[in-house]
């Protein structure tokens, strides 16, 4: 495949980072946010979102298959480590449904890298340069 040229790659690079961050900073800090809208396992559905835009985000920036699978494997260790590091605490707990859901993340966003999710920073630049004179 061939590699994308994104005018504002060291930015969305960036982007792309302080997101795994803020995923390490709030799955290990004692008392996260909670959010409670009434839907059974919501906060599975925030751990396959969560992992799913980790891993779109960085195939838009490596599109090649190879580099793709190593963030995939990369990602799924994280989820891994991350659920391990929560047991060790008092305040969090060691899920393997948590697990799942960040894999399942990851994998999702792997079947659908040939659909639109695949080119969306691509399409942003696009759109910034048509609407700068």
């Amino acid at each position: 495949m061939q590699q994308q040229n994104l005018q504002y790659r060291p930015l969305w690079l960036a982007i792309g980072w302080l997101l795994v961050a803020y995923v390490w900073y709030v799955c290990l800090i004692p008392n996260p946010p909670q959010i409670d809208i009434g839907i059974s396992f919501f906060d599975k559905i925030i751990h396959f979102t969560s992992y799913a835009a980790m891993m779109g985000w960085f195939m838009q920036l490596y599109p090649a298959l190879r580099t793709r699978l190593l963030y995939a494997a990369g990602f799924i260790a994280m989820g891994i480590s991350i659920e391990f590091l929560q047991g060790l605490g008092v305040s969090r707990m060691f899920e393997v449904a948590d697990m799942l859901a960040n894999g399942l993340g990851v994998v999702t966003m792997l079947l659908f890298v040939n659909t639109g999710f695949g080119s969306l920073l691509l399409k942003a630049e696009q759109k910034i340069s048509n609407t700068n004179p």
